[in-house]
C-alpha cells in the first residue's frame, strides 16, 4: 500500500510539469552546465550567471552526475553562457529528475515508519500519507523546483538507521546529508549530543569511549575528505561561497520567524516616531544588509549567539534522557529534539528561508502517527508552514492550486490522524488563531486589490503573512519546548505498558 501512495503522489507531481517555474529551476540549469563544462577547479570560481554554485561539494558531483543524463535530453542545457535555458526537453529532464530522486525520500520515510510502528499497518498506512503527499514538498519541489525531497530522504535514512540501532550508519549518512545541503547543520548539535552520549559514553569504559569515538570521527572525517577533498586547494573559495554573510538578516520574504517579527516592530516604531524608512527597505524585495531605524541592528555573531543559546535546554534534556529511558522512547526523544533544534534555528538563525519550516515540519510529522499531543501539532504547524509558502507561487494562476493544496492536506491529515488518535486537537486559543489563515487569504487575494492598496502599499500582503505565521510558529516553538523539557526520564515503564495494550 505505501508504494501505491507514492505513485499516486508521483502521477499528481507530473501534473505540474508545465507549471510556473521559480529562478531556482535556472539555478540548477546552471549548476548543470558549470559541473559538466568546466573541470572541478573552476566550479566555485564561475560567476558568468549569478546563480553561482553555493551548495556543498556532494551536490555539486550530483549536479554533475544529473548532467551526464541530461546531455542526452537537450546538450544545449549544458552551456554555462546559456543563460535561463528553458527548452522543452530541458524541462522535462529537470522536473523528472526531481520526481525520479522522492525515491530516496520514500525509502527513507518507509525506513523511519518501519522503526517507529513495529508493523502496525494502520500507523504506517497514515504516516505514509502524510509524508509522501506533504503539500510543502508538492509545492516547494514540484511547482516552485527545488530537490528537498531528496534531502529529506536522507535525513529520513539517517533517522532510521538510528532508530534501528545503527549509530555508525547513521552518522555517516547525516555527514553526507551535510556535504550535500550545509543548511542541515541545524540539527547537528543533536547528533552530536546523541551519538556522543548514546553511542560512545553509555556502558563503556574510558578506553572503549575513546575507541568508539576515533570509529566516529574516522567516518565523519571519511566522508568529509571524499567531498572537499578534491577542493582542497580551493577550501577559501568554497567557504566564501557557503557562508556568504553579506545577504542579510533576512530574505526578501521574510521567512515567518523571530527576526520577522522584529523587523515588523522596528517599522511599526519608526512610524509611531516618524522616523525615515530604513534605507535599503526590509521588504523591498533586495537581499542586501540594512540598518535598522530604532532597533539595534543585528550581525551574524548576535543571531549565532541566540541560537546556541537557546538550543541549549533542548540538547541538556537529551543528554539527560540517555539511559534513561527505554531505547525506543529514546528514539523518539531524539527526533523531538531534532524537532526543537531545527525549529530554533529556524527561528533565531541568520538569513532564513521560508522553505526551511519543512526541516521541522517533516521530522514532526515522524511523531504524529505515535502520540496524540505529536499529532495536534503536526496538524498545528502543518497549516500554519504550508500557509507561509503559499507567497512562493505568486503567480495569479496559481492561486486555486496553491490553496486548494494547503486545504486539501489539511483536511487529509486531520482525517487520517482521527484514525489513530480520538479527541479534539486544537485548544481554544489556538482554534481561535487557525481560524484567521481563512481571513488573512481572502484579504491578501481579493480585498488588498479591491480597496486600491497594491500600488500604493504592495508587500502589506507578504508582511502581514510573515508575522502572523511567524506568532504560530513562536507559539509551537515556546509549546513545544515546555512539553519536550517536561518528558518524564522513566519512559521504560511507560513502553512497557504500551506493549501489554
Amino acid at each position: 500500500m505505501f508504494w501505491h501512495i507514492f505513485l499516486l503522489v508521483s502521477g499528481l507531481k507530473l501534473l505540474f510539469i508545465p507549471a510556473y517555474r521559480s529562478t531556482d529551476f535556472e539555478v540548477h540549469r546552471n549548476w548543470l552546465a558549470i559541473t559538466h563544462s568546466l573541470p572541478l577547479s573552476r566550479w566555485y570560481y564561475e560567476k558568468t550567471s549569478e546563480w553561482t554554485l553555493d551548495y556543498p561539494p556532494l551536490f555539486a558531483y550530483f549536479e554533475w552526475a544529473l548532467s551526464q543524463v541530461a546531455k542526452s535530453f537537450d546538450p544545449r542545457m549544458l552551456d554555462v553562457k546559456n543563460l535561463n535555458y528553458a527548452s522543452d526537453q530541458t524541462i522535462l529532464f529537470q522536473r523528472f529528475s526531481v520526481i525520479v530522486m522522492d525515491v530516496i525520500y520514500a525509502l527513507g520515510v518507509r525506513r523511519c515508519l518501519r522503526a517507529l510502528t513495529a508493523g502496525n499497518s494502520r500507523s504506517q498506512l497514515v504516516g505514509g500519507a502524510l509524508l509522501l503527499g506533504n503539500a510543502g514538498l508538492l509545492m516547494v519541489d514540484h511547482i516552485h523546483f527545488q530537490y528537498n525531497g531528496f534531502l529529506f530522504g536522507v535525513l529520513l535514512l539517517s533517522i532510521g538507521a538510528l532508530l534501528e540501532g545503527r549509530p555508525l550508519q547513521s552518522a555517516a549518512l547525516f555527514t553526507v546529508l551535510l556535504n550535500l545541503k550545509h543548511i542541515f547543520i541545524y540539527v547537528a548539535p543533536v547528533y552530536v549530543v546523541y551519538l556522543l552520549r548514546f553511542y560512545c559514553l553509555r556502558g563503556s569504559t574510558p578506553g572503549q569511549a575513546l575507541m568508539k569515538l576515533i570509529k566516529l570521527g574516522t567516518i565523519v572525517l571519511a566522508v568529509c575528505l571524499l567531498s572537499f577533498g578534491p577542493f582542497y586547494a580551493h577550501l577559501p573559495q568554497v567557504l566564501s561561497r557557503l557562508f556568504p554573510f553579506k545577504r542579510g538578516l533576512t530574505h526578501a520574504y521574510w521567512a515567518p520567524n523571530f527576526w520577522a517579527l522584529y523587523n515588523a516592530a522596528d517599522k511599526v516604531l519608526s512610524l509611531a516616531l516618524g522616523r525615515r524608512a530604513m534605507a535599503a527597505g526590509t521588504s523591498s524585495g533586495l537581499v542586501q544588509t540594512f540598518d535598522h531605524t530604532v532597533l539595534p541592528s543585528i550581525s551574524p555573531t548576535v543571531t549565532f549567539a541566540l541560537t546556541g543559546a537557546t538550543m541549549l535546554p533542548a540538547i541538556v534534556k537529551l543528554w539527560s534522557l540517555v539511559g534513561r529511558q527505554s531505547n525506543a522512547a529514546l528514539g523518539r526523544s531524539f527526533i523531538r529534539a531534532i524537532v526543537l533544534c531545527g525549529c530554533t534555528s529556524f527561528l533565531f538563525g541568520w538569513h532564513v528561508h521560508e522553505k526551511a519550516i519543512l526541516m521541522v515540519l517533516i521530522p514532526l510529522t515522524l511523531l504524529s502517527i505515535d502520540h496524540p499531543n505529536d499529532a495536534r501539532w503536526t496538524l498545528f504547524l502543518g497549516i500554519v508552514a504550508h500557509y507561509s509558502l503559499l507567497p512562493l507561487l505568486f503567480k495569479p494562476e496559481l492561486t486555486l492550486i496553491k490553496i486548494s493544496l494547503h486545504v486539501a492536506y489539511t483536511a487529509i491529515s486531520v482525517l487520517l490522524l482521527k484514525l489513530l488518535h480520538r479527541g479534539h486537537y486544537f485548544r481554544l486559543p489556538e482554534f481561535l488563531y487557525l481560524a484567521g489563515f481563512p481571513i488573512l487569504a481572502v484579504y491578501e487575494n481579493l480585498v488588498h486589490d479591491a480597496i486600491g492598496l497594491r500600488e500604493r502599499l504592495p508587500f502589506v500582503p507578504l508582511l502581514l503573512t510573515s508575522v502572523y505565521c511567524a506568532v504560530g510558529v513562536l507559539y509551537f516553538w515556546l509549546s513545544y519546548h515546555v512539553s519536550f523539557l517536561a518528558t518524564p526520564s522513566h519512559e521504560k515503564a511507560t513502553e512497557e505498558r504500551k506493549k501489554k495494550t
